[in-house]
């Protein structure tokens, strides 16, 4: 196992740290320091981790409103890089980095290769998004860091990545889970396991389950790890789960996570489930202050077993902005993935479609990966009637049957014109 450092947890947020960084802001970023003003509040206030309730929250749509210049704490020419999300739940949200948010960004995904088990001894086959996106560069970097072999094979074109593992023995692949899981039906399917290298399998950039992660690991004979990040958090490897699979390490010396109520915006006790918020404290360029990340997930109350001093959340649930009331209830698409999880021969694919008849009467279908074995169909409903409460259509499909893809896959198509 690898030896991780320390045994004290940083999870205690240091008001030094974020005094200095709403100083920053205070000069820099003149939508922030509106934002600050108007809410009464100046670094001297933040004398102790109480005062953090102090601050404001801030949003992605802040962010993708306000123009790049006027929300970055620093001047254009000290902005060396410009990147923007995916745009999966909208329009895309730009940020900037200087020299300094790169370095910082590489030595935190640098360390979770390290958390994954990776060396210089390994070959990293990256088969993520390369240009504004921040995967492949992020990624790339940190491999370099690390002084492993990096290969850029970016994403798609899956002949060649099947090529590239078999000649150059990849050791390692960094993918969203839809795209792990198409390369190892794929392997399987052409019986390549026996002529690969493979043994981690790094993952991220969308929302995933046991299930897959099972199906991933059983056909490719690998161990997964869960990378955490978002583009407005430098991008992926600002947390990792390490060897005991048990929740994502996250870098406190670098932000500070808290935990609320999506709907009261409160903060919840360590172990209860809730929104991430981030406050970053070494980001130069476009800090955040209590940024709302819609992700749902929990803090851990006690150190990893692992011996790492850093603190931990949850695998994310899903986002409080994926939520759909259907007939009054709340859905979620993670609640698919968990009934799916217990049952053997269902999954891990699926998709949920929301329909609207003409009396105006909402329903659930929800197509799922499996073989046509004898009442499966049934007991499959009956499970998620009892995880969602609601009565829902299951449809079984043929393995293989929908669509796999190398970036975030869609499972939830809302068909009703709301």
């Amino acid at each position: 196992m690898t030896t991780l450092q320390s045994t004290t947890v940083r999870d205690g947020l240091d008001p030094a740290a974020l005094r200095a960084m709403l100083e920053r802001v205070m000069a820099g970023s003149a939508y922030l320091r509106d934002k600050l003003e108007a809410a009464g509040v100046s670094p001297e206030m933040i004398t102790g981790p109480a005062d953090l309730a102090r601050l404001p929250f801030t949003t992605k749509e802040e962010l993708r409103e306000t123009p790049l210049l006027d929300y970055a704490a620093v001047p254009a020419k000290d902005i060396v890089r410009i990147h923007s999300s995916s745009g999966t739940t909208g329009r895309r949200t730009i940020c900037a980095y200087t020299a300094q948010d790169v370095d910082d960004w590489t030595e935190m995904f640098a360390r979770c290769l390290t958390y994954a088990t990776l060396t210089d001894e390994d070959r990293i086959q990256l088969a993520v998004g390369y240009g504004l996106w921040t995967a492949g560069v992020g990624f790339q970097a940190a491999v370099e860091r690390i002084g492993a072999m990096a290969i850029p094979a970016g994403p798609g074109n899956t002949e060649l990545q099947l090529e590239l593992m078999r000649e150059l023995g990849t050791t390692a692949i960094g993918a969203t889970s839809s795209f792990a899981l198409l390369l190892a039906e794929l392997v399987a399917a052409r019986e390549l396991r026996p002529e690969l290298a493979l043994r981690v399998v790094l993952t991220g950039s969308e929302r995933w389950g046991e299930g897959t992660r099972r199906r991933i690991e059983s056909l490719l004979g690998v161990t997964t790890f869960d990378l955490y990040g978002l583009t407005e958090l430098w991008g992926p490897g600002t947390g990792v789960e390490c060897e005991q699979h048990d929740g994502i390490h996250i870098w406190s010396d670098h932000y500070h996570a808290e935990i609320v109520d999506p709907d009261t915006l409160r903060p919840v006790a360590a172990g209860e489930a809730g929104e991430l918020v981030v406050t970053t404290l070494t980001k130069q360029a476009t800090p955040l202050i209590r940024y709302r990340t819609r992700d749902l997930t929990f803090l851990y109350p006690d150190p990893c077993p692992c011996g790492s001093p850093y603190p931990r959340i949850g695998r994310i649930q899903g986002r409080s902005d994926d939520q759909i009331k259907i007939r009054g209830v709340i859905f979620l698409p993670m609640q698919v993935d968990t009934v799916l999880a217990e049952v053997p021969d269902a999954g891990p694919e699926f998709q949920a479609h929301v329909n609207r008849d003409a009396a105006g009467r909402d329903s659930l279908t929800i197509r799922i990966e499996a073989p046509d074995r004898p009442g499966l169909a049934g007991e499959l409903t009956e499970r998620l009637h009892h995880k969602i409460g609601l009565r829902v259509e299951v449809e079984l499909v043929p393995p293989g049957a929908l669509p796999r893809s190398e970036r975030k896959t869609q499972r939830v198509f809302d068909n009703r014109e709301l």
